[in-house]
This record gives C-alpha cells, sequence and structure tokens, in this order.
C-alpha cells in the first residue's frame, strides 16, 4: 500500500526539513510527500527516499489553511492520505502504524502530538530521542479516543474516499481556526466513523500565543461561523479569554470585537516554552 503524506506550509524551511528526515528514519517510507506552499515560493526540495512534489497555492489570505488542505488533496497520487503539519517530525513507526488503521477500517485517523521544547530542538540526537524528551499533549494525551471536538488537523488520516464523503474543508472558514473542528462535525453528520490511533509525531518548538491575539479577527469570523452552522461555540477557552481581556463580548447570542490588541499586548502573550 502507497500512501501519500500532505503537508501545507507557509515560511517553515527548517521544519519541513525535519519533517523530511523523520520520514526518512521512518520503517516504512510513504509513496510521496506533497507540499503546498501558502502564498511563497516553493523551496525546491530534491526528491529524498521519496519523491517530493511541491506546490505553491496563491490567495488574498495570508493562510488559507482550508483551501490550501484541498488543493494538497487534490494532487495526491495514492488513495490513502496522511495530512502532517509542517512543525511535526513523524515517529519511526508514523506511516506503518497508519498503513495498518488503513488496511482495517475507512475511517477518519487521528494520530497522536507530542511536544518538543526550544531546548530539545537543539540535540544533534533529536531523532532517536524524541519520545524520551517531547510531552504530551495535555488536552489530549491521556485520551485513548478523541471525541470529534478534539479531532485536530495536525496529524490526521483518511481516504479519498473518505475526504469526499466529509466533503474537504469547508472554504468559508478562512484564516486560522474552527476549520478542523468543522471538518470532523461534517464528518460525524455523515456517520463517518473516526478513530484515534498511536500514530506519533513531535510538534517542533516554534514561538506560539496564548490566547492567540494575532489571529483574533481570524479566530472570531470562524468561531461565529461555526456557531452559525452547528449551534454551538467552538475554540471557547480562548473566546473566553478574549472576553475576559475585553477584546471581545457576547450579545444577544453573538460574539463581537470591541477592540484590537496592540503589538505590546500581542507580545505578551507570547509563549516562551
Amino acid at each position: 500500500m502507497n500512501i501519500s503524506i500532505l503537508t501545507i506550509v507557509r515560511n517553515r524551511k527548517t521544519a519541513i526539513l525535519n519533517l523530511i528526515a523523520g520520514l526518512c528514519n521512518g520503517i516504512k517510507l510513504p509513496g510521496e510527500l506533497i507540499i503546498v506552499h501558502m502564498n511563497e515560493e516553493i523551496y525546491g526540495l530534491a526528491d529524498s527516499l521519496f519523491p517530493i512534489k511541491e506546490y505553491k497555492f496563491s490567495s488574498e489570505e495570508p493562510i488559507p489553511l482550508a483551501s490550501a488542505r484541498n488543493f494538497a488533496a487534490s494532487k495526491a497520487v495514492y488513495d490513502q492520505m496522511i495530512f502532517l503539519d509542517a512543525d511535526c517530525i513523524p515517529s519511526t513507526n508514523f506511516v506503518q502504524v497508519y498503513e495498518n488503521s488503513f488496511s482495517e477500517q475507512d475511517s477518519l485517523l487521528s494520530g497522536r502530538i507530542e511536544y518538543l521544547s526550544r531546548s530539545a530542538m537543539d540535540r544533534p540526537d533529536l531523532l532517536d530521542r524524541m519520545h524520551e524528551v517531547s510531552t504530551i499533549d495535555p488536552i489530549r494525551g491521556n485520551l485513548d479516543q478523541y471525541p470529534y471536538h478534539l479531532f485536530w488537523s495536525i496529524n490526521f488520516g483518511c481516504s479519498k474516499n473518505v475526504y469526499s464523503k466529509i466533503g474537504g474543508f469547508d472554504e468559508n472558514f478562512v484564516g486560522y481556526g474552527a476549520e478542523d473542528t468543522d471538518f470532523a462535525f461534517s464528518a460525524k453528520a455523515q456517520g463517518i466513523n473516526h478513530h484515534t490511533i498511536d500514530a506519533t509525531a513531535y510538534h517542533q518548538y516554534h514561538p506560539s500565543y496564548d490566547p492567540p491575539l494575532n489571529h483574533l479577527n481570524d479566530v472570531v469570523k470562524n468561531a461565529s461561523l461555526f456557531n452559525v452552522k452547528w449551534g454551538m461555540w467552538p475554540m471557547q477557552g480562548w473566546l473566553d479569554k478574549f472576553c475576559a481581556m475585553g477584546f471581545t463580548e457576547f450579545e444577544n447570542g453573538k460574539l463581537q470585537i470591541l477592540k484590537y490588541p496592540t503589538g505590546k499586548q500581542i507580545e505578551d502573550a507570547l509563549k516562551h516554552t
């Protein structure tokens, strides 16, 4: 069985090289790696132990996550697809675990994520020690099976048939936030089983924000769209923090932006570990 690995990226060349190194270190190689560059030039990477195919995806939106993933799926040669975030390094048995699961069921599959710290990224033996130096996902780490509302597009797989039944990612979700939860809810609505497997990927450290004030506008717009579509609010933790900080408020069942954060306020939300 050959498998397509699909990755969307912007400004993450070093991370992509680490992802490729992880795939090359695997006991099972993919049939191809498809890299979709969101509003950036392709890196011009040579084929590795498997074909590497790069595509430029241009959009008026800086990070068109939903539409870029759909574009990547359209380029996949093989029926079985694994979507892997550009910041992830797969474990040695990553592709093998997915292949075994694909052969057993035609479902929406979620892999697992562990986190690498800034200091871990500097280790010369990182590929061999990732499990030892990583920390588990604080939300999903102790769950045997993820519920649909905790599906995360950072590491998942499905067949083209399942992807088509779901309808792909809803491109009305523009920019950052909620497009992956919507994808999982669409899978549930179509009666597609969601199964969590032990295909672990290690998330490489990069600066991030809690809450993501740098994406305030996208998060509010996408959360509101999700609420209209499904009758509930996604990303509740972030929305509560936005409200507590005075940037948004709920009024008459709608979420409104009261003001935008300053550069200093966004900087203060930066996580340093």
